[in-house]
């Protein structure tokens, strides 16, 4: 039978002697289900059926393995035109640059594998529709690093004239966002507006499974009170997939990332909140400790010994004349967050993020 279960973040497990980090500023817990503007109905959920986890069928990987198939096929009959490059080193751009400018045959193989993973995607998003968290869903909105691509808005638009086919009373749409900024973006709404009163940006953190992305989030209160204006200042990526760090030296990196968006944001004249803001894979503990899903980070981030937001605190312990706060939240949640202000029309929405692996999330709105 398939199974599946909604996320309860859980304490992690501590020495009678050892507190949990304090929070300060009324900012409740970390990975919180009530948020300023939405509650949470679930996220990070592991759903199983009879062929393993379905969020498998919808990731970066599986859609390499279905080029992999379709190049295959036409290897039995003719030259690949892709090449002798394996589907998984052949960059979005690369195969977006064969859908405008290849020829046909090339073409063919790509929509070939576009077609087969808009089949799948549309069947994970059927068997998400089905969980009580999703089953009033009326818009999921689609992020992740497939996203960035022409590859990706064909299979997002596909899947959703599948799910209308079959009568699925639900709008599929691709993240607005560029995805190495939608992270940063969706960070700032973990923050209740008061916070903000006299600062014009808040620090942002985008950890995945192979890039950190830090920067500035400049709110641009005076355009758009609900942050639909924000952009991103100070932005840097560092892909540390290339580098395979450790867990300490990944935490030291992102510490002289943050000091030097500090120092940009100083110089472009942007008056920072007290607060760094961060979005990470897994399931969040109050505490700020990360209980599961943390697999593709460099080393033991799940550990109860390991706390991210504690560590911050420590090495970053003042933004201008205030004490930080650092806050943490599940990456897919974040990534949802971007699309905010852009929802006032629906009452429950959700995201899905495909990468690595496949991020989800599941929200009704407070107001509307």
């Amino acid at each position: 039978m398939p199974t599946s279960k909604k996320v309860k973040p859980k304490p992690s497990k501590r020495s009678k002697n050892e507190k949990p980090p304090p929070q300060t500023m009324g900012l409740g817990a970390h990975g919180a289900e009530e948020l300023p503007e939405v509650i949470l109905k679930s996220y990070n959920l592991d759903i199983r059926d009879e062929e393993g986890f379905i969020g498998d069928r919808a990731s970066g990987r599986a859609f390499r393995a279905l080029l992999d198939e379709v190049r295959a096929q036409v290897r039995e009959v003719t030259k690949d035109p892709l090449g002798k490059k394996p589907s998984r080193d052949i960059s979005k751009k690369q195969l977006d640059k064969m859908l405008a400018n290849g020829d046909t045959v090339a073409a063919g193989i790509i929509h070939g594998a576009i077609e087969e993973f808009a089949k799948q995607l549309a069947g994970v998003v059927r068997r998400y529709l089905r969980l009580k968290a999703w089953r009033d869903t009326e818009r999921i909105v689609i992020g992740g690093g497939i996203r960035q691509s022409r590859v990706g808005e064909l299979v997002i638009g596909r899947a959703a004239v599948i799910l209308k086919s079959e009568r699925v009373d639900v709008d599929l749409v691709p993240i607005r966002a560029h995805p190495d900024e939608a992270g940063l973006i969706g960070c700032a709404h973990l923050a209740p507006d008061w916070l903000y009163k006299g600062f014009g940006g808040v620090l942002a953190v985008d950890i995945g499974g192979s890039n950190i992305r830090t920067g500035a989030v400049k709110l641009n209160a005076k355009r758009g009170s609900n942050l639909s204006r924000a952009t991103i200042e100070c932005f840097e990526i560092w892909r540390h997939s290339e580098e395979k760090p450790n867990r300490e030296e990944a935490v030291d990196h992102l510490i002289e990332m943050l000091e030097r968006s500090i120092a940009r944001a100083a110089k472009a004249r942007i008056k920072l909140a007290p607060l760094v803001t961060i979005g990470c894979p897994g399931e969040i503990a109050p505490d700020g400790s990360i209980n599961t899903g943390a697999q593709n980070l460099p080393g033991n981030w799940a550990s109860t010994r390991f706390n991210l937001p504690a560590l911050i605190r420590e090495r970053v312990p003042a933004i201008g004349k205030h004490e930080t706060v650092a806050i943490l939240h599940n990456d897919a949640v974040v990534q949802g967050l971007s699309e905010l202000p852009f929802m006032g029309d629906v009452k429950h929405w959700a995201v899905l993020t495909i990468g690595t692996g496949l991020g989800n999330a599941s929200f009704e709105n407070k107001n509307g």
